[in-house]
């Protein structure tokens, strides 16, 4: 039997963002990401759930880097 890891929350600090547009493509941008269910997205943060066996905080940050923004910290809640 293999064990399911638990999806955890996070909120994410994002910086480079400005206006609706770069909360559209910060949106879009996690949502394309296995394992990641985006649960809002303002301009500085996000808040996801993150299932750690299919993406991980690291993958986050590569994923809003190619997007064009900073992703310094996450924080685990």
């Amino acid at each position: 039997m293999v064990e399911a890891m638990a999806a955890k929350n996070i909120t994410v600090t994002i910086g480079g963002m400005s206006c609706d547009g770069c909360v559209r493509s910060v949106r879009t941008a996690l949502a394309r990401l296995p394992g990641v269910q985006v649960i809002d997205v303002a301009v500085g943060s996000a808040k996801l759930t993150l299932d750690d066996a299919l993406s991980t905080e690291s993958d986050v940050a590569r994923a809003l880097d190619r997007a064009g923004f900073q992703a310094p910290a996450a924080t685990t809640r």
